[in-house]
């Protein structure tokens, strides 16, 4: 079979709608920053901005999967990424991710000590389309397949971290947030 190769920087086309709203806020804080900050203010904020992007931004594009006949390696944008051996490998699923009205999918694997590892540059999103994605997760299927032993195939229970979506989240933090605000505010506030 072919090596499969999965560039970040190939999947991380954002869609144009994305893009244009983007920009357009974007072009607004800048505005709204050079009113209240003035030159000096919007250039700091301008700086520190791209100091505290720029470095995120070059490691996910530097970000890649290859599947092949060793494995599947994985690299992050640091060195030269590490491989996963297909007897490690005990399940490969996508994994979906449900928020503020749209979803996200991941193909991910499981190894056999039950960690789990998401492989960068094969995913899809609203922001990320990628009309192959469905096609191309069936080909890393095809090669752990082709490369494992069936009865060395097994599906992972599903643990508590598989439940928890943003909303499930959403529902915890932002009552413990209310809780909190309103514990110290009593204290604050509280005749001495």
């Amino acid at each position: 079979m072919i090596e499969l190769n999965f560039r970040a920087r190939d999947r991380n086309r954002a869609a144009k709608s994305y893009v244009v709203l983007a920009l357009v806020v974007l072009v607004v804080e800048g505005i709204a920053a050079f009113v209240e900050l003035g030159a000096v203010g919007f250039c700091w904020l301008t700086g520190g901005s791209i100091a505290l992007l720029a470095p995120l931004l070059l490691l996910l594009s530097r970000s890649w999967s290859r599947v092949g006949a060793d494995g599947i390696t994985i690299c992050w944008g640091l060195g030269h990424g590490r491989t996963y051996p297909w007897h490690e490998i005990r399940w490969i699923d996508v994994r979906e991710t449900e928020g503020q009205g749209s979803s996200s999918y991941a193909v991910r694997i499981f190894l056999e000590g039950g960690r789990r590892r998401s492989l960068p540059g094969l995913y899809r999103s609203d922001m990320h389309p990628a009309p192959d994605f469905d096609e191309q997760f069936q080909r890393v299927v095809n090669w752990w397949e082709l490369s494992t032993d069936q009865t060395t195939r097994v599906r992972p229970p599903k643990q508590f971290r598989d439940r928890l979506t943003p909303t499930v989240i959403g529902l915890v933090v932002v009552p413990a947030a209310v809780v909190v605000v309103a514990v110290v505010a009593l204290v604050i506030l509280a005749p001495h």
